[in-house]
C-alpha cells in the first residue's frame, strides 16, 4: 500500500472509530480474522472491511494475512501499543463514571501511628460527604501495605515513601511531615528532671524504651538520634508498631516511647502524656500512595479530598 504524503493526523483521528481499534485488538488476540469475527459477534467480511478502512486512513498495512492467520507488521507494533493504552484509559474513564462506588467498599491501608488523631478526622469528613460510603481499613507496616496496594488488594494507602523497588507502579502525594517525639506519662520522673535541670538524655537509658520495629524508616531515625545522645537501652526494650500496646506501656509504667507525634497527640492534649523538648530529625513525610493506574472513582476522590483538607488543618495548627 503506498504511503500518502503529509497525511494529516487530525483528519485521521476524526475518522477513526472505536470499532476500528476493537477490531485490530480482536485480530491480535485471536490470531485470525475469523476468530476476531466470532469474538466481536460480526461477520468475517465485516472484520475485513473494518481493517481495510483503518489501513486506508493510516496509509499503512497493519497485518500480513496468510494461510496461518494474520500477523502484525513491524509498523503496526507501535500503533498497537498506543491503541491498547487508549482503550484501557477509556475503559477506566467509563468505569469511574458508571461504577456504583458507594456499594463497593474502599479498601485503605493505614500506618498505626496515624490512627489516634489524623485518620479519624479524615474518615469523619469522608462520611459527611458520602454517607452511604463504606471503608475497610487495614493497619500494618508500610512495606506490607505497599505490597498489598501493588497487588490490587488495597485502593489507597496512608503511608510513607519507601525503597525504589517498593515504589514501582506507585505514586506518592505528600500531605504533611510528622516529627518523632519522646513521650512519657504525666509525672514521669525523667520528665521532671529533664524540665528542671535539663538532665542529659543518656539518663533516659535507665528507663524501659518503646521503639518502632527494626527495619522501618522511623526506627532508623530513632536509632540515629538515640546513638548521637548516648542512649543505650539498659532497662528493657519493646519494639512494636502497635499503638494501643505502646500507649498502655507508657501510661501504666515508666516506659519512654519514641514515636511519631500523631500517635500521642490526643494524650498530650489531655495531659495524660508529655513530650520531651528535643528535636528529632529528619521529619518523615506522610502522604497518599496510589497505584499509577488507579481509577479515581468519586468515592476515592472524596476520601483524598478529606485527607488533603485535614492535612492543611494540621499544617496550619503547627505554625
Amino acid at each position: 500500500m503506498p504511503t500518502p504524503p503529509d497525511r494529516d493526523a487530525a483528519a485521521v483521528l476524526g475518522r477513526i472509530r472505536l470499532r476500528h481499534l476493537q477490531c485490530v485488538l480482536a485480530v491480535v488476540r485471536t490470531g485470525t480474522l475469523g476468530g476476531a469475527a466470532r469474538a466481536l459477534a460480526i461477520t468475517q467480511p465485516a472484520v475485513t472491511k473494518t481493517l481495510n478502512e483503518l489501513e486506508e486512513m493510516l496509509g499503512r498495512r497493519l497485518f500480513v494475512r496468510g494461510r496461518r492467520g494474520a500477523a502484525l507488521t513491524a509498523e503496526a507494533e507501535a500503533f498497537l501499543l498506543h491503541a491498547t493504552a487508549s482503550l484501557d484509559a477509556l475503559a477506566r474513564a467509563v468505569h469511574s463514571m458508571l461504577a456504583t462506588t458507594d456499594a463497593a467498599p474502599l479498601r485503605i491501608g493505614v500506618l498505626p501511628t496515624l490512627t489516634p488523631s489524623f485518620i479519624p478526622a479524615v474518615l469523619q469528613a469522608f462520611a459527611a460527604s458520602r454517607p452511604a460510603g463504606t471503608l475497610r481499613v487495614l493497619g500494618g507496616r508500610n512495606r506490607h501495605l505497599l505490597d498489598l496496594l501493588r497487588d490490587g488488594e488495597l485502593d489507597l494507602v496512608f503511608g510513607r515513601m519507601s525503597d525504589p523497588d517498593a515504589m514501582a507502579g506507585v505514586s506518592f502525594e505528600p500531605l504533611f511531615a510528622e516529627p518523632l517525639v519522646i513521650a512519657l506519662r504525666h509525672g514521669h520522673p525523667f520528665a521532671a528532671r529533664h524540665a528542671r535541670r535539663k538532665a542529659p538524655l543518656h539518663e533516659l537509658a535507665q528507663f524501659p524504651l518503646v521503639l518502632p520495629q527494626a527495619g522501618t524508616l522511623i526506627r532508623q531515625v530513632a536509632d540515629g538520634f538515640l546513638a548521637r545522645h548516648g542512649v543505650v537501652p539498659a532497662s528493657g526494650l519493646v519494639e512494636t508498631l502497635e499503638t494501643p500496646l505502646a500507649r498502655a506501656l507508657v501510661l501504666g509504667g515508666d516506659s519512654a516511647w519514641v514515636t511519631p507525634l500523631g500517635a500521642v497527640q490526643p494524650d498530650i492534649a489531655t495531659g495524660a502524656m508529655t513530650r520531651l523538648a528535643v528535636a528529632i530529625t529528619p521529619e518523615e513525610p506522610v502522604g497518599l500512595l496510589l497505584r499509577t493506574d488507579a481509577v479515581a472513582t468519586p468515592a476515592l476522590q472524596a476520601l483524598m479530598q478529606a485527607a488533603r483538607a485535614q492535612a492543611r488543618k494540621r499544617r496550619h495548627n503547627r505554625k
